[in-house]
């Protein structure tokens, strides 16, 4: 399919609390995968396939998979099974996608051993995991993940960290969880008031979110979300 990374972008509009986070983690994805990604590409917990707008034109084959109760829908799904038991043989993909699932998993340590089973030897995993983030499709929603519990269920699934990359620093997080936080107590006549706050806060937080990176190494503990990036040994 063609490039349409430009398509994927206006699905969240400037006034939406993920607006800024949603860009920042569509342009580290489509970065990331440009660089790992080739041949069979597949997509754990797939949704709507919303990330075939920014990849699918690296693969060969994108083969999205979500299960029977998926809150999405069934419509652009293409395996139905679920983290734990993918109907696929082993080494079946060249690359593995999963974006904000294994917070949602009871067993994030096993959905990790079943992508490494499907997973070709020298292929690439590319996981987002989210650090600070507000509690959402309760109650499927159990973890929350620092970079050193990335890399220990990554590692004892059998993988080669090959990247643990923050997705931001402290005011794009916390910008982006006061707009959510804005959004829920302002509403009827005063929802102007939080839509016009919340562009505001997209407009600084970036800005704001680089100048604190550039002299505060440790703004990046403040993370919203991590991409980590596996490899399975072999070639």
């Amino acid at each position: 399919m063609p490039h349409a990374t430009g398509q994927y972008y206006k699905k969240v509009g400037f006034t939406s609390p993920s607006y800024r986070v949603y860009r920042v983690a569509g342009r580290t994805i489509r970065d990331r995968a440009a660089r790992y990604f080739r041949g069979r590409l597949l997509d754990v917990g797939c949704g709507t396939k919303a990330k075939e707008l920014l990849v699918g034109d690296l693969v060969d084959e994108y083969v999205g998979l979500d299960h029977e109760q998926t809150p999405h829908g069934l419509s652009n799904v293409d395996l139905i099974g679920t983290a734990y038991e993918i109907p696929e043989p082993d080494a079946a993909f060249d690359c593995i996608l999963c974006t904000a699932v294994l917070e949602h998993l009871e067993e994030p340590q096993r959905a990790l051993h079943e992508s490494y089973r499907v997973l070709k030897p020298g292929g690439y995993a590319l996981y987002t995991i989210p650090l600070f983030w507000h509690i959402h499709e309760e109650p499927r929603d159990f973890f929350r993940f620092t970079e050193y519990g990335c890399r220990y269920l990554f590692e004892t699934a059998g993988f080669e960290v090959v990247e643990v990359l923050p997705m931001s620093g402290y005011w794009l997080t916390m910008a982006t969880a006061s707009a959510y936080h804005l959004r829920t107590i302002l509403r009827g006549p005063t929802a102007v008031l939080a839509r016009a706050a919340i562009a505001v806060i997209h407009a600084v937080a970036p800005a704001l979110d680089r100048l604190d990176r550039r002299f505060n190494r440790n703004s990046v503990r403040w993370t919203w979300m991590y991409v980590v990036v596996g490899r399975k040994p072999g070639s």
